[in-house]
């Protein structure tokens, strides 16, 4: 058992969504290592300030790995022993001396459609749902729409909001009429945005996140939670209708390559499942050669004792799908073979 007189420090950034995920790391290790010292160290990033001073400025996407980069400078300065990720946020390729340790059992994969509950809007505005639905490109109310709404209900020319150009490119691949616009911020600002401005009429956020969040979808469709702005609809979307980036659901401990006291905590903290799994799906990633802003989405998943992957690309402006299944020693394989098909 690993065994040291001072803490054992798990770095983080420090957004909600992030420390969610580390104290979830951070439960399991107290769990599992009762007898060692477990603290969370929370790590501005580059990517964080530059969202945070470009939240009017959609147009412009962020660079890969900003979101990691001073994480894994606290890892090889030994500042940190462990680094929590979104697995979705991490690149396939790490820096020397660093791996990634340990793969937390998935959540939920799949992608989620919000927007605002016309029903809603009508008690504010007293104004009939009919009228609120009668709408024309330049009006300024904002929009709602009737509870459990499909890609394929929206109005024509339909405002969606997302930074991800796969979530992008899957939508217009259904809706070639929608406008799709980007949008910054943590999970929570880019709900207001969409409660406040008319111009918006959707968002697509990752289940997981809000999952992670204590957000809660309803029965009748209604997102929930604490800081989640009223009269706010949502709709799953299923991997048939919009396959999942890479990694997505699952959270990522990365650690130093050599450290033999914090891999032996990884090996308690690993789920097999997922991790081979997501070997199989960032294979394929970094055999496209992307990163996590790269127009692919790629779901495995293990279907009896093999790994059963579905792959779409959108790399110069044509869509190709793939699907494939190998046993589950062969995920590094099935991942890089599915790539070679959809190049």
């Amino acid at each position: 058992m690993p065994h040291s007189d001072r803490p054992i420090l798990i770095a983080t950034r420090g957004s909600a969504l992030a420390l969610a995920q580390a104290n979830t790391v951070l439960a399991q290790c107290r769990k599992a290592f009762p007898k060692l010292s477990f603290e969370i160290k929370i790590v501005k990033t580059t990517g964080d300030n530059l969202q945070a001073a470009s939240l009017s400025k959609e147009g412009e996407s962020l660079p890969k790995g900003l979101f990691t980069k001073e994480l894994e400078i606290a890892l090889l300065t030994h500042h940190a022993d462990l680094a929590v990720h979104s697995l979705k946020d991490l690149p396939t390729e790490l820096p020397a001396g660093l791996k990634l340790g340990a793969v937390g059992k998935r959540a939920d994969v799949r992608d989620v459609l919000i927007y605002r509950d016309a029903d809603f809007l009508n008690s504010q505005l007293s104004t009939s749902s009919a009228e609120l639905t009668e709408w024309t490109p330049g009006q300024s109310e904002r929009r709602g729409f009737k509870p459990k709404l499909a890609i394929k209900e929206f109005p024509p020319g339909a405002t969606v909001a997302t930074s991800s150009t796969r979530r992008k490119a899957q939508l217009l691949a259904q809706r070639a009429d929608l406008k799709i616009v980007e949008i910054r911020g943590n999970v929570v600002t880019r709900l207001l945005k969409l409660s406040e401005r008319s111009e918006l009429d959707a968002l697509v956020l990752a289940a997981a996140g809000l999952a992670r969040l204590d957000f809660l979808i309803s029965a009748d469709g209604r997102l929930t939670g604490d800081a989640v702005p009223d009269g706010v609809l949502a709709t799953i979307l299923e991997p048939e209708v919009m396959l999942p980036c890479v990694g997505q659901g699952a959270i990522g401990i990365e650690i130093r390559e050599n450290d033999e006291r914090i891999i032996t905590i990884c090996e308690r903290l690993n789920h097999f499942n997922t991790q081979q799994c997501v070997i199989a799906e960032r294979a394929f990633l970094h055999a496209m050669g992307g990163g996590c802003q790269s127009p692919v989405g790629a779901y495995a998943e293990f279907v009896g004792n093999q790994i059963r992957m579905r792959a779409v690309s959108f790399h110069d402006g044509r869509v190709r799908r793939g699907e494939a299944k190998r046993a589950s020693k062969e995920a590094l394989e099935l991942g890089e073979s599915l790539a070679a098909e959809l190049k």
